[in-house]
């Protein structure tokens, strides 16, 4: 018996990789189908090679995609700035807190913008995407529902494309840091990272796609156990705390829209029943902070994946059976 679903998947830079593993895991699950898929930032990159992959090799390839694509991150951050010291890799937990490289950028972002020390725009990130993603196949393929969202500069509004408007602009534009890139130009309108106003939206998988359940993979850990008291877990929790409030405020209004459903308030039959499941961060990425996800380490991210791969396997192992039936996430407990 098959089960389709649909995915929401959270940015948050190199984080991204344990979201990797968790589609990894998700893909390799032959009854489980994926009707569409919504991602912001890393969540917009991970979507796009599934999208594609699936597109040009069905499940196998879209594993084949992730790696691809986390491989080359890998690469391409040996040449980066952002690299951790011998005191970071002493600590092993992936952080980059005594990282000279990762600690100037902080000053020096600080001070002047991208239109000034990157003038001509130099962004790897286009001519990997564009090396992976044949993005002329992709506008027509069918495989999978495919929304990449970014944030209008000027207009502090969610913008979602969609497939048939998608290319490496578009993805680039989701994961734009405004302090590290020229905010990303299409048609005339300009974009930073889509986590400012979508981390990530649910409303396109609810807007244009028939699938009840939806399943939502976060990065950005929304409770934590202790009280921030240093600058390092400040800056942290106010990260993950920004990250996530566009996600909690659409958590909500789908909470209430459930409670209208259920007491029979259906106005002229728009609203219809979802089924909302959560694949939340594991307590080992909760102390990760802000400065780990700068961190493209090939053994940082395989760490992460595979904490992705053990987290998808053990929520399958608990929720598979409730898929297509019930909701596995307590909305108000989680977000409200």
């Amino acid at each position: 018996m098959f089960k389709t679903i649909d995915l929401a998947l959270q940015g948050g830079g190199s984080h991204g990789a344990f979201t990797w593993g968790v589609l990894e895991r998700l893909l390799e699950a032959e009854s489980i189908v994926i009707e569409g898929i919504c991602g912001t930032s890393a969540g917009a990159m991970n979507a796009t090679m599934v999208a594609y992959g699936m597109h040009i090799g069905g499940r196998q390839g879209a594993i084949q995609m992730l790696e691809k694509f986390w491989r080359k991150i890998a690469e391409q951050h040996r040449k980066s700035i952002f690299q951790p010291s011998w005191i970071d890799r002493l600590f092993g937990n992936g952080r980059l807190d005594y990282s000279w490289g990762y600690n100037f950028m902080d000053i020096f972002t600080a001070i002047f913008s991208p239109y000034q020390y990157n003038p001509i725009n130099l962004n790897p990130l286009k001519d990997l995407l564009e090396e992976l993603v044949d993005f002329e196949v992709l506008r027509k393929s069918k495989a999978i529902k495919l929304f990449v969202c970014a944030t209008n500069v000027k207009t502090a509004r969610a913008k979602v494309f969609h497939n048939e408007e998608m290319c490496a602009e578009a993805v680039m534009a989701s994961a734009c840091l405004p302090y590290l890139f020229k905010a990303v130009e299409i048609n005339g309108e300009a974009y930073w990272d889509g986590g400012f106003m979508g981390n990530p939206p649910i409303f396109p998988l609810i807007d244009d796609t028939e699938t009840e359940d939806i399943v939502l993979v976060q990065i950005n850990p929304i409770e934590i156990d202790y009280i921030p008291k240093t600058a390092v877990e400040i800056r942290d929790r106010i990260n993950t705390i920004s990250f996530n409030a566009t996600l909690m405020y659409e958590m909500r209004k789908i909470q209430f829209v459930q409670k209208l459903l259920e007491k029979g308030i259906n106005t002229e039959g728009k609203l219809r029943n979802l089924n909302i499941h959560n694949i939340a961060p594991p307590k080992e990425m909760e102390r990760l902070g802000v400065s780990s996800k700068y961190n493209a380490t090939w053994s940082f991210l395989q760490k992460l994946r595979k904490l992705g791969r053990q987290t998808a396997d053990q929520w399958l192992k608990e929720n598979y059976d409730a898929l297509g039936h019930r909701s596995t996430c307590d909305v108000r407990k989680v977000f409200l």
